[in-house]
């Protein structure tokens, strides 16, 4: 088994260094919201408008806004209304994770189903992301958009699995080489896509559980959102021991898993599953 993914996964390094396995370019309207929100002449009408266009991402944008992550007032009716309540930063950053959503698609249904339990990993983990984020330092929209890319690098394995079916690889082979592959890969597509490098760092040193630095950074955030979800799983960030990471430290949480605080946040995404 493991010769079998060694081998693959220097064919895939290799097909994506020749530039016979192009990485998965970003969906139109992410690049176009990342536009509209980066020119000081644009408004918030001129989002709506631009959003309004993906009745997909503009009703998640409503349900993300109305969800326990936010503790609105009163309900977020229209998309014009979330935009106001978001802002336009937060709103774009939103929006172009939302976007990811249309790359995990596929023809075989063991592709399929790996896609959208990615989906399901990355969109439980931003809600985390989120929570974690307030008085972090870092804006819950970043925190939000680093989750929600942090396994993007899924995407040229499972691309390649299927244009190589005559290699029959199977489910096993197939989480292994996502395993291996998906941080590096990530972080090449993310530079490839021009985001910043405390973004692209995220996909390759999430998992890194020993990182220490001076303040919290993008992928602390998505680190400590994964130890959350896996707190009672079996996994990598399962096994963990809390008291000894600088992550949890740098982020003033708990070591105690069953800590009322830790349980707090696992109630608030709880209340918001579901709403990428």
């Amino acid at each position: 088994m493991a010769t079998m993914v060694e081998s693959i996964r220097d064919d895939i390094l290799m097909l994506v260094a020749s530039e016979q396995l192009v990485l998965p370019t970003p969906p139109e309207i992410a690049m176009r919201v990342r536009e509209v929100a980066e020119s000081s002449e644009s408004s918030v009408t001129d989002l709506t408008a631009l959003i309004s266009r993906d009745p997909a991402i503009a009703a998640r944008i409503i349900r993300v806004t109305n969800s326990p992550l936010f503790r609105v007032s009163f309900p977020i009716q229209d998309l014009q209304m979330a935009i106001s309540r978001l802002g336009m930063n937060y709103t774009a950053n939103l929006a172009i994770g939302l976007a990811m959503k249309q790359m995990f698609q596929a023809t075989s249904e063991m592709i399929e189903e790996r896609m959208q339990r990615n989906w399901q990993i990355t969109s439980r983990v931003a809600a985390y992301a989120a929570v974690l984020a307030e008085g972090s330092g870092i804006s819950p929209d970043e925190a939000t958009l680093a989750a929600l890319l942090h396994r993007i690098g899924v995407l040229p394995v499972l691309t390649y699995a299927e244009e190589h079916s005559n290699k029959n690889i199977d489910g096993i082979t197939l989480d292994k080489l996502s395993g291996h592959l998906h941080g590096q890969l990530g972080k090449m597509m993310l530079e490839q896509w021009n985001f910043p490098a405390s973004m692209c760092d995220v996909p390759a040193n999430y998992r890194k559980l020993d990182n220490d630095s001076a303040n919290v950074t993008h992928c602390d955030l998505v680190t400590a959102a994964n130890l959350l979800m896996f707190a009672k799983g079996e996994n990598y960030f399962g096994r963990a021991d809390w008291a000894a990471l600088p992550v949890i430290e740098r982020l003033g949480l708990p070591t105690d898993r069953n800590h009322p605080d830790i349980q707090e946040i696992h109630q608030r995404v709880a209340g918001a599953s579901n709403i990428f």
